[in-house]
């Protein structure tokens, strides 16, 4: 039985897809099969959009706050089919949805991608994770290499101009005070807000 969905809280998350262009250094799924009590999160194989809506049917959508696209891998890798998930969610419910990406959505596509939430997500969290190239390749290891930072930047920046929320994220331990001060002035730059992370999560 794979987990497609799980509960976080007041919050439903969808884990459509294992693949993922990063090794990041911090990533829970080096070290464990599941977070926050939740069954294993490795699936067997990637779930259908079908198969996608019906497990979140087994929810009561008004018994949550927001419904987030984040599982043991990078949910734009199925950008297409969390749109259609997304678009699904909103044709039943004024429920908030949520994508926690790297923000390298342009890469894996090879096009721009921002556009296509509009109306659909609610809130964007993108991985800053450092506040230089050279930094970011080596905590997030990237397959696509060091173009990978200012792609980031730039999906984020893009972002902000159809999604309603657009958030930065760093995490406390794989950063100093002085380097999430410069990601602040990072994200304000792009008019995204920076959360400073615990690792647990």
């Amino acid at each position: 039985m794979m987990t497609i969905t799980y509960i976080v809280k007041n919050g439903i998350y969808i884990n459509m897809t294992n693949r993922c262009p990063c090794a990041c250094t911090f990533c829970l799924r080096q070290n464990s099969d599941s977070v926050y009590g939740s069954e294993p999160l490795w699936l067997d194989r990637e779930p259908t959009v079908e198969e996608i809506i019906a497990s979140i049917d087994n929810h009561n959508l008004e018994e949550f706050e927001e419904v987030v696209f984040c599982g043991y891998g990078e949910p734009t890798e199925r950008l297409l089919d969390l749109l259609e998930v997304a678009k699904y969610i909103k044709s039943k419910s004024d429920i908030k949805t949520r994508i926690n990406t790297n923000g390298l959505a342009d890469l894996i596509w090879n096009e721009p991608t921002a556009e296509r939430l509009k109306g659909l997500i609610d809130t964007v969290s993108i991985s800053l994770n450092a506040t230089n190239k050279e930094d970011y390749q080596k905590i997030v290891r990237s397959k696509f290499g060091e173009i990978s930072f200012d792609a980031m930047l730039k999906f984020t920046k893009d972002c902000t101009r159809y999604v309603p929320n657009v958030v930065m994220t760093v995490v406390d331990v794989v950063t100093s005070k002085e380097e999430q001060e410069k990601s602040r002035k990072i994200c304000e730059s792009l008019g995204a807000t920076l959360r400073i992370r615990p690792f647990e999560e």
